[in-house]
Order: C-alpha cells, then structure tokens, then sequence
C-alpha cells in the first residue's frame, strides 16, 4: 500500500462526517421507489453530478430498459488497466411516494427511507471515491461503480449489465455496498431466489345442478400447494412459500381456474435447479389428481446463490483486514436469506462480499436508521483496500 496515498485519502475523509451526512440527507429526500422513475433517475443524477467532478471518473447514465419501466442505471469507471474491482449498490427504494418519507437526525443516528438500504452505502462509495482523487491514487486504480436502479424488484434490467462487467477481461472481486450489519458483520453468503406461477385450469359448472361435470381447478391448486410447501427443507435452506391464492366466481360455481405465487429460495445452486423440477413434478401430480384439471407453471432462478467459496472467504479477509485498521467490526455474518447484485455477480465468477454500507437496523421498515458515525470509517475501510488491492 502506498503510504503517503493513505495518509492523505484519510487526512481528506476524517473531517468528512458532516458532508457525508448531508449528501445522504439530500438523497433520502428525494423518494426513490423503484417505479418512481423520475425519482430514482433524480437519485441518479445528483450522484452523477457529484462523481463527475472526479477527475479520474468517466461517468454516464445508462438505460438497458428498452420498455422504459426503469430508470436509467449509473456506471462510473476510470481507465486504469489490470484486476479491476467492482462496487455495487442501488438507486432504488422499497417505499411508494407517501408511505414512508423524509430525512431526521438526532445526532448520533439518520433515520428515512433507504437511509440503510441503500443510499448510505452509496455516500460511502462516493467520499470513498473523492478522498482518493484527493489523494492522487484515483487514476491508477482499476474499478468500476454501479449503481443500478431496479434492485428491489430483482434486478430484471441491470442483470444483464452486472453480468457483462463482471465477466469483462481483468475484473476480479465485487465489493457490494449493501445495509451494513450490526457488528460490521460481511456478508458471505446469500440464498439464491426463484419464482414461479402456478395457473390451474379446469370446467366451470353449477355447484347445484351438474356438480359432476364439473372440474375444480381450486381443488388440483390446493394439492399443488400442499405438495409445494413440503419441498421446504430447512436443514439444506430450501424454502417454497405460497405467498398468493386466487380463483373461482363465487361458491356456487365450480372454479374452472386458479393461480398460486410461489417464492423459493436455496442455498446452493445445485439445489435451484433441483427445486424448479419438484414445483413442476408436483404441479402435474396434482393435475393427475383431480381428473380434467391441468396445472402450468411458469417461472425460473431470479438470482443464483452466493455461496461460500474459498476466493469469497479471501476476499473477505482481505477486507476484514481493512475494517479492523478502521476500528471497525470484522466478523462474517451467518447465511442471508435475501439475494442481492452479489449473488448475480458471483454466478459469473468473480468473488463478491456484501454488507459494506454504514451499520444500521431496520431496512424496509418504518424504523430504517444508520449509526452516522460509521460514515467515515466504512469509507475508511474501502479506501484501505482498494489501496492495498492494487
């Protein structure tokens, strides 16, 4: 690590606190629902408009919705040649336009929407950044910042862009900027996500009158979702949740349809692919049940584990390292059972750790909030290992 470069990113970030806070103030201002376009695009923008002033950055916009359902997604790179590190995180919130708004401080903590998920993970990236520019060290740095605009929905747009960047020549690690734990605990290892749509078709008849002819595709659907919910299997971490029923007209008429929404969730990859095949056996188990009923399933992987593997657990350490120089926590947290742009990134091949946002509690809830004195270290601890990965 060169010294004298770490000496001034720290000398430039420990005065830092106060500005740290108010771009996040500014940022949880402007509610960012994921389709509220205009505002994850207003997100984006002021991040642009701050990042652009960095020299060593060549930053844009990028929109890979050809639908137009999602804002434009923000990729800051510089030019520098060899194993390049990539920074993740969001633009995106969870919360509608007036479900939960605005920004509020005691002193010692940030409370608002995204204030941990995750726009305190991007004001980290971004001072990161800067106190490196300041620094000099900027330019030589091989990395790449993304920050893309449809995490909470799963990333159906930006997959495609954190997958060609993690798979370009000379990018070697990910560093995701996701909700800090408490402890600082770095996430690992996430479940991966799978969603089907289970759709039961059957004949309508009069429940009085011609019962027999008719064909409950209600009665196949509850079969099906039996048989869907015993696929969970907690000592591998397969869960199959049937979070969604509807069907039928009212009941005195034999229900010709129904549909069932069905999340799954895996710790390994192996097992995805596994799971995906048992929602479809059952379905047709059921159907074959219930003579004149059909069930069609529609859906697929959303996002692949990430698993522990040895160049994770490496790449942990060597950020865990980092942390410590920093005064932060440095433990690996228990398995996730969220996914997250981690999980995208490691299925294609480049070790990714996650959670390195300010320490907070409460994403998605009303009580979201940020301990605003691990600002500057968790900035700290990037600018360390970006310096020392180098």
């Amino acid at each position: 690590m060169a010294a004298h470069a770490l000496e001034h990113a720290l000398a430039y970030l420990t005065p830092r606190r106060e500005e740290m806070a108010e771009l996040l103030h500014a940022l949880v201002e402007i509610n960012s629902h994921t389709e509220n376009i205009a505002g994850v695009q207003a997100v984006g923008q002021r991040l642009a408009d701050g990042l652009g002033e960095v020299g060593a950055l060549s930053v844009a916009l990028r929109r890979h919705d050809p639908a137009d359902r999602f804002a434009p997604h923000l990729v800051a790179t510089t030019a520098a040649p060899g194993a390049r590190t990539l920074l993740i995180g969001h633009l995106d919130t969870v919360f509608p336009p007036g479900a939960f708004e605005g920004y509020r401080s005691d002193g010692t903590h940030a409370f608002g929407p995204g204030v941990l998920d995750m726009k305190g993970g991007l004001v980290v990236a971004v001072f990161a950044l800067r106190a490196l520019e300041a620094a000099g060290a900027l330019a030589a740095l091989p990395l790449a910042l993304i920050a893309v605009s449809d995490e909470e929905v799963g990333s159906p747009t930006s997959q495609p862009l954190l997958r060609a960047l993690a798979a370009a020549p000379g990018a070697t690690r990910a560093l995701v900027l996701e909700s800090g734990r408490p402890g600082d605990l770095v996430v690992t290892r996430r479940k991966g996500t799978g969603s089907v749509t289970a759709t039961a078709r059957g004949r309508a008849a009069h429940a009085g009158n011609a019962h027999a002819e008719g064909k409950n595709a209600i009665w196949a659907l509850a079969r099906f979702v039996d048989a869907a919910q015993k696929l969970t299997d907690y000592k591998l971490g397969i869960t199959v949740n049937v979070g969604r029923i509807e069907g039928g007209q009212g009941k005195n008429t034999v229900p010709d349809h129904a549909l069932a929404l069905v999340d799954f969730r895996f710790v390994t990859n192996q097992d995805a692919q596994a799971t995906l095949e048992a929602l479809h056996a059952a379905a047709a188990a059921a159907a074959a049940s219930v003579p004149g009923t059909s069930i069609d399933v529609e859906g697929r992987v959303l996002r692949a584990a990430l698993e522990r593997t040895e160049p994770g657990v490496a790449l942990y350490r060597a950020y865990a390292a980092c942390a410590r120089a920093a005064g932060l926590g440095d433990g690996e947290a228990p398995l996730q059972g969220g996914g997250s742009d981690a999980n995208t990134v490691s299925a294609v091949g480049v070790p990714a750790i996650d959670g390195l946002g300010p320490r907070g509690t409460g994403y998605h809830t009303r009580d979201e909030q940020i301990e605003l004195e691990t600002l500057v270290p968790k900035a700290e601890a990037l600018v360390r290992f970006l310096l020392s990965a180098s």
